[in-house]
């Protein structure tokens, strides 16, 4: 049950990575969105630290 509790995390992990390369590849990246975007993809990685 665990790993794939983590599978999911590390899926959401990458889908917010490719969120955020598009973000800053666009000509006028929102700082906002991509600190949002940072913050959520650290508190992912922590929690599958955690599992």
């Amino acid at each position: 049950m665990e790993s794939s509790h983590v599978h999911a995390l590390q899926s959401k992990h990458a889908g917010i990575e490719a969120q955020l390369r598009e973000e800053m590849n666009r000509p006028a990246p929102d700082t906002a969105t991509i600190q949002e975007l940072k913050r959520r993809k650290l508190r992912l990685k922590e929690e599958i630290q955690q599992a």
